[in-house]
């Protein structure tokens, strides 16, 4: 694969392709970097760093649009997820990072399975929602392949920063949907108990005998 050098933005959030990231460009040397991505029309790279460590593995961001100026030369920008991308060399030299970078994406020319936990996956991501009391448009998930799908259910805050970052790095449209089945499992799990909880106690305001007696 082919080589290029690209500015680097690390920020405490894993970017996921297909993914959009709204963000408020107020450092004067992103500033630089944002209108420089604006200018030669490029991308700039997001790179998790929890705070200790950077990692070398991320999600390159287009500038989608610019929300809004202001008079002080701050941005509010939405970008978008495109590939992933791993770093060869970084350069420090500049007011901001760039980075000799290499994209990557998935091979699943042998796995057959695909079909079916794509099913899987939209079927646990349905309940998901549902669960949380929130809203999908099925038409629109329908649609999305499965490559597109794992990195949509990856998004999801039934991830860690880790874990997605884990996600992120996998090579493998598959794996990564055998993982976010798992992983929404064990998350609608937890959400069902919760819900069932909070049924129990909305009933009178008491837990009932069979957690404990009352006081």
């Amino acid at each position: 694969m082919s080589h290029e050098t690209l500015p680097i933005f690390p920020l405490g959030l894993v970017l996921l392709p297909g993914l959009p990231l709204p963000l408020h460009i107020f450092e004067e040397r992103y500033r630089d970097m944002v209108a420089r991505c604006l200018d030669e029309n490029v991308e700039f790279g997001v790179l998790l760093y929890d705070g200790a460590k950077l990692r070398s593995h991320g999600c390159l961001a287009r500038i989608e649009r610019i929300l809004k100026t202001y008079d002080d030369g701050r941005l509010d920008i939405v970008t978008v997820g495109t590939d992933r991308f791993r770093v060869q060399e970084m350069d420090n030299s500049g007011s901001y990072m760039q980075a000799r970078v290499e994209r990557f994406t998935d091979d699943d020319s042998d796995d057959s399975s695909i079909g079916d936990l794509r099913n899987d996956a939209i079927q646990r991501l349905q309940a998901f929602v549902d669960l949380g009391e929130r809203s999908i448009d099925m038409q629109t998930l329908e649609s999305l392949d499965a490559t597109s799908l794992s990195f949509l259910i990856a998004g999801t805050d039934a991830f860690e920063a880790h874990e997605k970052q884990r996600l992120l790095e996998i090579t493998s449209t598959g794996e990564r949907l055998r993982r976010c089945v798992e992983a929404l499992e064990g998350t609608l799990e937890r959400l069902e108990l919760n819900r069932r909880i909070r049924k129990i106690i909305g009933t009178n305001g008491h837990i009932p005998d069979a957690f404990g007696p009352e006081p």
